[in-house]
């Protein structure tokens, strides 16, 4: 009889794992499907496109636009397949990351753009971070000595563009390239890069929103007083639009700035530009917004309309860094991951060996300017790959084995 119970007592143990398993299996299928596409379309990609020439997206009429290591997206093909080394545990990739990471030394030089961070920070700095090979310090050391630089202690912020029609713009995608300056402070006793990171993340949140948490895309200084000569917009909508990607930007730069600091202030932003971002009446039900919240506004809506997944990957890598940050980060952790499933869906994920071997369809670079519309784009890769990455982390799923 004893034995007789304990066979059943074991049969009903294991069908209780296998279910379990078999539970688990299931709920991780989306993640699984990712990993697939991601480990072949970087893998085709690294072995079609030349270091130096990084995919950038794809153009009308089917080709990849490729970028030149003076690109401001030049860092993102690199970081990518670092990152798809970490997701996956090829080696390949790891050796490919490496040849491409290696192939823009130059830009160490570059002194007319703030885009160092994302140029260097997402290649170097990954490369850095995951190999600890001190090869790559002496580039990320001048870029980002050139990064600091550009800061102004009269206009209490670091110039964006070097572009004629501005005098000194900030734009709201350079509060990602502060992680560069927090970072480089530690890594090389420079503290006065801190100090220029957290007072320009100050002066931004100061000038850069509006009452209702969204952001302008753009605010241009006078340099010689700090007075504000404009607010506009260079990508979005109308200078008064709350232009999607922009407010990605934001979310994500200032979850960083409190990780980096704990300064309350910059926690309290964090939360305010996530509500304005989770709670928009007009974010479409599978959480991807459209490429500017107020297109609606727009009388031409159906064509005017796009989606941005880049801008979706960068709020869902943001919102799992920020539910690390608070005590209820569940809120969260949920909209990200409702994010992530969402992008890992046919709607979004590509077909193995198509979209330019982009991993990512449907983002959208600069409308107004009729570039790059509904189309993949290195950027949308990177972020979701990184979102990815953080998510596996904090659910504790080695996703090289599921």
């Amino acid at each position: 009889m004893r034995k007789t119970f304990s066979m059943l007592l074991a049969a009903s143990t294991l069908a209780l794992t296998s279910f379990a398993q078999s539970e688990q299996d299931t709920s991780l299928k989306w993640l699984k499907t990712s990993t697939n596409v991601i480990s072949y379309q970087l893998n085709k990609a690294s072995k079609t496109y030349k270091p130096g020439k990084n995919p950038r997206s794809v153009n009308p009429d089917g080709t990849v636009r490729l970028a030149p290591y003076k690109d401001w997206t030049t860092g993102f093909f690199p970081g990518s397949l670092w990152y798809g080394y970490e997701l996956t545990g090829d080696k390949k990739l790891a050796e490919k990351a490496k040849r491409f990471t290696l192939a823009l030394d130059s830009v160490r030089y570059l002194t007319h753009t703030h885009d160092l961070g994302f140029m260097l920070y997402c290649s170097y700095g990954n490369a850095y971070r995951i190999t600890g090979d001190k090869t790559y310090l002496p580039a990320l050391a001048d870029g980002a000595k050139h990064l600091f630089a550009r800061f102004n202690p009269k206009v209490s912020a670091i110039r964006s563009w070097d572009f004629p029609q501005w005098h000194f713009p900030v734009i709201i995608d350079n509060m990602i390239n502060l992680e560069y300056l927090y970072w480089g402070a530690k890594e090389f006793n420079k503290p006065e890069y801190a100090q220029a990171a957290r007072t320009h993340a100050i002066t931004t949140m100061k000038n850069h929103y509006r009452n209702d948490h969204s952001s302008y895309h753009v605010v241009d200084y006078d340099p010689e007083t700090g007075k504000i000569l404009r607010k506009a917009t260079h990508q979005g909508l109308t200078d008064e639009s709350a232009w999607a990607r922009g407010q990605a930007w934001g979310l994500y730069g200032y979850t960083m700035c409190y990780e980096n600091t704990k300064d309350q202030k910059f926690l309290d932003q964090a939360e305010l530009v996530a509500a304005f971002i989770m709670n928009h009446p007009r974010m479409p039900k599978d959480k991807i917004p459209v490429w500017d919240f107020d297109v609606h506004n727009a009388l031409d809506v159906d064509e005017r309309a796009p989606r941005d997944a880049s801008a979706a990957a960068v709020i869902a890598s943001a919102l799992l860094d920020l539910s690390t940050q608070v005590k209820d980060g569940k809120k969260y952790m949920d909209y990200a991951e409702a994010i992530l499933k969402s992008l890992s869906s046919p709607a979004y994920l590509a077909k193995p060996g198509t979209n330019g071997l982009f991993i990512l369809k449907h983002s959208v670079g600069a409308f107004l300017y009729n570039s790059e519309i509904d189309t993949p784009l290195d950027y949308a890769d990177y972020y979701y790959l990184e979102a990815l990455k953080r998510y596996a982390n904090i659910k504790k799923i080695d996703l090289s084995k599921i």
